[in-house]
C-alpha cells in the first residue's frame, strides 16, 4: 500500500504520517481504521487522542509526528502515484507479473470505489487476451 492523502483534505497528509507513527509501535492498521472512522477528527490533537485511544506511548507517537519523519517517504509515494496516472483515491493497477523478470506489467486501471463486477470485468478481459 502507498499513501496518497489528496490535497483538498487540509488534515489528511498528518493523518497519513499518524499512521506511520503508530505502525512504528504495531498499530497501523488500528490507527487507519480509526482514522477513517473519525474524519471529522483528524486535526493535529485529535491525532494524538487517537494515539491515546489506541494505547500507544502518546509521547514518543507525537515526537514522531512532530519529527515530520516520514513526510518524505509520503510525497515520494505521492510522486510515483502521479507518475502512474493516479488522480484520487482509491485507485488499482491490475497486471500481471513477467515470468522472466519476475516484474509486475500494470495493464488495467480502475479508478474510484468499484462494485466486484468492475474488478471482475477488468480481470477477466485481462485473461481472455493474449497480452
Amino acid at each position: 500500500m502507498k499513501d496518497f492523502p489528496l490535497d483538498f483534505h487540509k488534515n489528511a497528509f498528518k493523518a497519513a504520517e499518524a499512521t506511520h507513527c503508530a505502525n512504528e509501535q504495531g498499530k497501523f492498521w488500528e490507527m487507519y481504521d480509526l482514522l477513517f472512522a473519525n474524519t471529522q477528527k483528524l486535526n493535529p490533537p485529535d491525532l494524538s487522542g487517537h494515539a491515546e485511544a489506541l494505547g500507544l506511548d502518546t509521547s514518543k507517537f507525537q515526537q514522531c509526528l512532530d519529527s515530520g519523519r516520514f513526510a518524505a517517504q509520503i510525497r515520494k509515494d505521492m510522486d510515483e502515484g502521479r507518475q502512474a496516472g493516479v488522480t484520487g483515491t482509491p485507485a488499482f493497477f491490475i497486471g500481471l507479473t513477467d515470468p522472466k523478470d519476475g516484474k509486475v506489467k500494470s495493464l488495467r486501471t480502475i479508478k474510484g470505489a468499484q462494485q466486484y463486477p468492475g474488478f471482475k470485468a477488468a480481470i477477466d478481459s485481462l485473461l481472455a487476451s493474449p497480452n
